[in-house]
């Protein structure tokens, strides 16, 4: 923080110096530099990379140079430094089984391990809605980042809100909501691979066939595959099926030509 604020108070200065140049230039030809600015040099920032992230306290890197009276870029370099360009990050979408382990993450490590600055977190919730409306929130003890609910059940559902402040100044740098839908287990079967086409059972079996490499337990699971035998025969049984009906077509000719 002290090199972004060195670089902020050096921009004031060089405003000042400008002013003063621009005033002697027209005004009145008697007006005269101290020395001790002439001779002054301010390092400010030239060029900025964009934000690491769209909300929440993120990193850039920032180009510094040194600028004499006359413009003149020197000595430049890269420095990172902390950003914001919003606090509020909106409302995520989480849907977990209900029995499995949920973990809620309201930080960015590669951020909170920059710079020497403490934060503190507050969770609250509204239970059984999905919505940001801050009047329907209640408090929830937990001053980590991290909120853990192992297992979920139907009744966490719910909407839940973290704040993340700078505790040396209380200044609100990030605010996140994570609306959390519970799926019951004998509601819905969540296996991706029971809805798959004949070509995507192929496919897949084809990749965990290739995943084992060729070797003799990799050739034993894709043959134990109920999936990859039907769809094997079934391509067997089509091709076959199209070389008869081939013969057939091409013999029925000669047939009515005797």
């Amino acid at each position: 923080m002290r090199a972004l604020a060195q670089s902020l108070v050096p921009r004031g200065l060089l405003c000042a110096l400008c002013a003063l140049g621009a005033l002697a230039a027209t005004f009145d030809p008697m007006v005269t530099i101290p020395p001790e600015l002439r001779s002054a040099v301010v390092k400010v920032a030239v060029n900025s990379t964009p934000c690491s992230v769209t909300c929440g306290l993120g990193l850039k890197v920032e180009e510094l140079c040194e600028i004499t009276l006359g413009g003149e870029r020197r000595n430049c370099s890269l420095q990172r430094s902390l950003c914001l360009s919003t606090w509020i990050c909106g409302l995520q979408h989480v849907s977990v089984p209900a029995g499995r382990p949920l973990h809620l993450n309201c930080f960015v490590e590669s951020t909170l391990a920059f710079w020497n600055q403490t934060y503190g977190y507050t969770w609250r919730w509204a239970p059984g809605l999905i919505t940001t409306n801050d009047l329907l929130f209640e408090p929830l003890q937990n001053p980590l980042p991290t909120l853990s609910l192992a297992p979920a059940s139907e009744a966490d559902a719910g909407t839940y809100r973290c704040d993340m402040q700078v505790i040396e100044t209380f200044r609100l740098v990030k605010r996140i909501y994570f609306g959390l839908k519970v799926i019951p287990r004998n509601l819905v079967d969540l296996s991706f691979k029971k809805s798959w086409s004949w070509k995507q059972k192929l496919f897949g079996s084809l990749m965990e066939w290739s995943a084992g490499n060729g070797s003799r337990e990799g050739k034993e699971h894709f043959w134990e595959n109920e999936g990859s035998l039907g769809v094997l025969l079934g391509m067997g049984s089509g091709l076959l099926g199209g070389v008869v009906v081939s013969l057939v077509l091409c013999c029925c000719p000669r047939l009515w030509r005797r």
